[in-house]
Parts: C-alpha cells; sequence; structure tokens
C-alpha cells in the first residue's frame, strides 16, 4: 500500500344450478318428500365445501418445518422460498415520481417502496452492483471504479473486457449466490455485473452471460424458465440485470424523452414480471425485489476541467496513470511530491471541487482503505466535467453519474413485493411510521445493506453468511418473524 493516499472531493358454482330437481311426488307424504330434499341438499352443500377447501388448502399450506428447506404449495407444485431481484441501471429515484411508471407504483402500493436507496461511492455501475452483491463498500470489495489501475498486479481493470471483468482475482468478498450456492441454494444469474465465478470456484448453478441489446421479452421469458423448472432443480435466488435505461440516460440525458420511453418499457417488464408470479400463485412464496445501482444527472452542458494543464504546472511532475472516470485517480512518477500536487489542485478549486488528506475523507465515502486508490483522486462536483487535452471533450455523454453519493440525483430505487414487502409494510404502519396507503413507507437506506436482506430471505443463518459492512439488526424492523 502506499504510504499516504490524497482524495479530492447510485367458480364455485351458484349452489341454485346444481341443487337437484325437486319436483313434489304425489304419491308420497309431504314431510317423507321433504326430508328427502333435505338430505339430498346436505350431501350435495358437504360435497361443495369439501371440493372447495381440497382445492384452496394447499394454495396457504406450508410445511410446519423452519429453515430454508420449508416447502410451500402454489396449489399445484411445491416450492422453496425463493428471492428474485431485478437491478434497472440508471434508475433514479425520482423517476417513480414523473407518473410515467403505473405498473412499479401499484407494485409499490401492495408491497413497499424506499423512498430511495443510497448507491456506494464512487456512484457507478460496477463499484455499485458489486456492492449490492457482497454488503461490502467499494474499499472493502476493491472494485473501486469501472476503469483502474492495480500497482500490484500493474494491470488495468477493464468493466467491458472480458479477460479483466471476468477474472475472479479482481473481485474481493463473498457475493449472495456464493453463500448461497455454499449452503445448497440453487441460484441463476441473468447477465448481472461481475465475474462467472469467484476466486474460490464458486459459480451460480445457472448462468447467462452478458450480451448487448437483449430484448426485455427475452430476458422475462428467461427468469420464468427458471421460476417453472422442476423442484429439484429449481433455483431459489434469481438475479437480473436490464441496463437499457441507464443507456438512454447516458445518450440523451435524464429528462430526455428517450429517458420516458425507456421508464415504460422497463415499467411493463415489471407489470408482467409480477404479473406472471401472479398467475402461478407464487406472490406468497416469491419475494420480488427491484433495485438500481445509481441515478443519472444532466450534463450537457458540463463546465470542462482540463487536469492535465493544473497538474502539469508543477515542475518534473508526471502523471501516469488515469481511473475512475468521471472522477480521476491520479498516480505520479516515482519521487513525485503528491502533497504538493494536491496543494496545487486546491488552490485552482475555486469550488468545483475539495480536497482534504486521507484521513479526513468523510468516512461516509468509505473510500479510503485500499491500495487500488490513487494517491490523489479528484471528485468533480455535479455539473463539472474532468478531462484532458489529449481527450479533449470527446466522449463525454449528455447524462452521468458517479458523483456524490448523497447527491439526490445519484439515489437510487428499493421497490420489493411478496411475503417480505407485506410484512414490512404491516410492521411500519403498526409502530405508527407510516400509513396504509403511501407509496412508499420505508425511509432511505444505503445498499449494502441488501446482501443481509436476501439472505434472511433465503432462511440463511447467521453462521452461514459473509461478514457485510451492513448494519447489525437493521432489517429486524421490517422482517417479522415467519419471513
Amino acid at each position: 500500500m502506499p504510504d499516504k493516499r490524497h482524495v479530492l472531493l447510485l367458480n364455485v358454482d351458484d349452489i341454485d344450478a346444481i341443487q337437484p330437481d325437486v319436483k313434489e311426488q304425489p304419491t308420497r307424504p309431504a314431510h317423507s318428500h321433504k326430508r328427502k330434499r333435505f338430505v339430498e341438499f346436505s350431501v350435495l352443500l358437504s360435497l361443495i365445501i369439501t371440493t372447495t377447501i381440497l382445492e384452496f388448502w394447499p394454495r396457504t399450506r406450508h410445511d410446519t418445518s423452519t429453515g430454508r428447506d420449508s416447502l410451500y404449495s402454489n396449489g399445484t407444485h411445491e416450492f422453496k422460498k425463493t428471492v428474485l431481484m431485478i437491478s434497472i441501471d440508471g434508475f433514479r429515484a425520482d423517476y417513480l415520481d414523473r407518473g410515467l411508471t403505473p405498473h412499479l407504483l401499484d407494485i409499490s402500493r401492495e408491497g413497499v417502496r424506499a423512498k430511495y436507496m443510497q448507491p456506494v461511492f464512487p456512484t457507478l455501475t460496477f463499484p455499485n452492483h458489486w456492492s449490492l452483491m457482497t454488503g461490502l463498500y467499494t474499499e472493502s470489495h476493491g472494485i473501486i471504479a469501472n476503469n483502474f489501475w492495480d500497482p500490484v498486479f500493474r494491470d488495468t481493470f477493464h468493466f467491458d473486457r472480458v479477460e479483466s471483468a471476468q477474472n475472479p482475482s479482481w473481485w474481493l468478498g463473498e457475493p449472495m449466490w456464493e453463500t448461497a450456492e455454499r449452503a445448497g441454494i440453487i441460484t441463476a444469474n441473468l447477465m448481472w455485473p461481475g465475474p462467472w465465478s469467484t476466486s474460490s470456484g464458486v459459480n451460480s448453478t445457472y448462468f447467462l452471460p452478458w450480451e448487448d441489446n437483449y430484448a426485455l421479452e427475452k430476458k422475462l421469458s428467461n427468469l420464468l424458465e427458471w421460476i417453472d423448472l422442476p423442484l429439484e432443480e429449481r433455483p431459489q435466488l434469481i438475479l437480473g440485470y436490464e441496463p437499457s435505461l441507464d443507456h438512454a440516460g447516458h445518450t440523451t440525458g435524464p429528462m430526455s424523452k428517450a429517458v420516458n420511453m425507456s421508464l415504460a418499457a422497463v415499467d411493463l417488464f415489471a407489470r408482467n414480471l409480477t404479473q406472471a408470479l401472479g398467475e402461478r400463485n407464487l406472490t406468497h412464496i416469491v419475494d420480488i425485489i427491484f433495485v438500481s445501482d445509481h441515478g443519472m444527472t444532466d450534463m450537457s452542458h458540463p463546465t470542462w476541467i482540463y487536469v492535465d494543464e493544473i497538474v502539469g504546472e508543477l515542475d518534473g511532475l508526471l502523471t501516469l496513470h488515469y481511473s475512475g472516470w468521471p472522477s480521476m485517480g491520479l498516480r505520479f512518477a516515482p519521487g513525485t511530491n503528491a502533497t504538493e500536487a494536491l496543494e496545487h489542485l486546491n488552490t485552482f478549486n475555486y469550488g468545483k471541487m475539495s480536497a482534504c488528506t486521507v484521513e479526513p475523507v468523510p468516512e461516509r465515502y468509505h473510500f479510503s482503505h485500499n491500495y487500488r486508490i490513487a494517491p490523489v483522486w479528484i471528485v468533480p462536483r455535479i455539473g463539472y466535467a474532468l478531462t484532458d487535452r489529449l481527450g479533449g471533450k470527446d466522449g463525454v455523454p449528455t447524462g452521468n453519474h458517479g458523483y456524490d453519493n448523497e447527491d439526490p440525483s445519484m439515489r437510487a430505487i428499493f421497490v420489493a413485493h411478496g411475503p417480505f414487502s407485506r410484512g414490512a409494510r404491516a410492521s411500519v404502519v403498526a409502530r405508527g411510521e407510516g400509513d396504509a396507503t403511501e407509496e412508499y413507507v420505508m425511509p432511505g437506506f444505503q445498499n449494502v445493506e441488501i446482501y443481509n436482506l436476501v439472505m434472511r430471505l433465503l432462511s440463511l443463518d447467521a453462521t452461514d453468511i459473509a461478514t457485510t459492512n451492513g448494519t447489525a439488526g437493521f432489517w429486524d424492523k421490517f422482517v417479522l418473524p415467519d419471513v
């Protein structure tokens, strides 16, 4: 590790229709005829009641045993507790307030929605998807940006190159699918950002690798095919990833027509998926969770900061590596005084960025204790873009993320439906902390809490799960004892 780093601051028929013919028989006494009618009616009524009970009883029955091996019935098949988590990349929390996502709002009213979910810093896709998987901050799991230099490997991690993105040695921590597989739980992974397997050699039972322009309809079909597998082959943890909203946000900005159209498409996907679970009578068995990794901010007219010009004013100062765009981690040639470079950048600051040594870095960033973090890390404020004279203004998107994780435009979503969500809503309302009709009843929370929630919903014991940066007991007030 470097000695010192500096940081510059996402039908039951009608009973009348099945009564027997009760024409009066003139050759029999009236009381005998009435008695026969009564007996016939009683027998038929008993049959109807018995048939109804037998039909609907299995739909609510579940095994009296406890733990992850308990079996639940949807009326035709047995299931184990199942969690289906879908990440919609770039889904900013306040997108849900635009009136363009009626189905997700309906899902949240029947289930539960948090006011927002706070991403880890930096608010980028790969760091946050790995935090969702592991419950770890960036400095703990090592994916400090989408692209970065590792001085030990002497190599650069590129999120879009298989040779690095699928090399498990880059990825620290234990993802939830590894924890589940170790416990004997079958898992399925549909394009979730991250490696195919971990450094310990564990992988999901089912895995569909990244494929660009993969239609939402095909993803829906893939997810339901896993749900419809026989009990002994069926995954209990299913993960899915959808990037179209993020692509629209980058290309045309968060307030664009393209983003609104993409919102409508992913909203319909959420409706179709939830509806399909309902048609299979699985809403009391399957917990479905919709999350995102970060938000999006408009960068159509940024103020440019040419970092090489600022740093280059120092005699003999040579920058060897850039990391972490839109932030910028700087590594200098041996013998360079990084403190002098930091002071020089601070002099330039003028409100465009803030500077501090590693010790007073805001604790909420959790972005200090990892050797992959460069000695100087520049974090632009919203509205500013870092570049150099070589890169210029080319390739900068209209919408972007990667900024301060407390900025409202960087906030992500959390919407859940299923047994957990009903219990969570009931629990919050019972404590007088929310109203049953509210679209969301949970306050905002950090995404490092998600790992522990999923493990709990799968009935994994504390001894079975990995150590995380999540808050101990965070979900106690939201998860009912029988969930």
